[in-house]
């Protein structure tokens, strides 16, 4: 069987959400507000909230602080992946991975691909394993973020998923 099995338990996954931006704040973080109500949509928490300019000392740290946090299962950002100067959200954040999740970038490509056409080039959108923690790295568009979430990140984070999911990895992240 392949996509969501009734059958088996949900467990909800507490889940960091941090929009990475020089001019949103929390009354225009368009993306962030829609991140995070699919999350709660979805029957997960969101265990933290934030937005950090695009700098990079700033972002890892503030990604440090969830990695080493018990309480963050997954950080899920939003915004810096593109091409410009001040996009340095991949710089910031391929250093803390342990596990780069290729996968990830294909897939969120593939269904971008379906949405926006070769507009999707634009995007470095990345996932890795920090620690015990997943890190998903989407583009700051509300577009990027319903593909992101909806079409890829969502299942790997239910645990009724067939054949796999993430959340069942969980448990065996620390394994060495």
């Amino acid at each position: 069987m392949m996509g969501i099995d009734e059958n088996r338990e949900f467990k909800p996954v507490r889940i960091g959400v941090l929009t990475v931006s020089d001019t949103r704040t929390r009354e225009n973080d368009t993306s962030g507000d829609l991140l995070a109500a699919r999350i709660k949509d979805a029957g997960h928490s969101v265990a933290a909230r934030e937005i950090v300019r695009d700098d990079i000392p700033q972002l890892r740290h503030q990604l440090q602080i969830w990695i080493d946090d018990n309480s963050i299962d997954a950080v899920i950002t939003t915004g810096g992946t593109g091409l410009t100067g001040r996009d340095i959200t991949v710089e910031a954040v391929m250093p803390l991975f342990d596990k780069v999740i290729d996968g990830f970038s294909v897939i969120f490509h593939k269904v971008s691909y379906d949405t926006i056409g070769l507009s999707t080039l634009q995007s470095r959108a990345c996932a890795g394993l920090a620690g015990e923690t997943f890190i998903f790295c989407l583009p700051g568009s509300n577009g990027a973020v319903k593909d992101g979430w909806d079409k890829v990140i969502r299942d790997q984070l239910d645990s009724r998923n067939r054949p796999c999911n993430m959340v069942e990895l969980m448990p065996r992240l620390g394994e060495r």
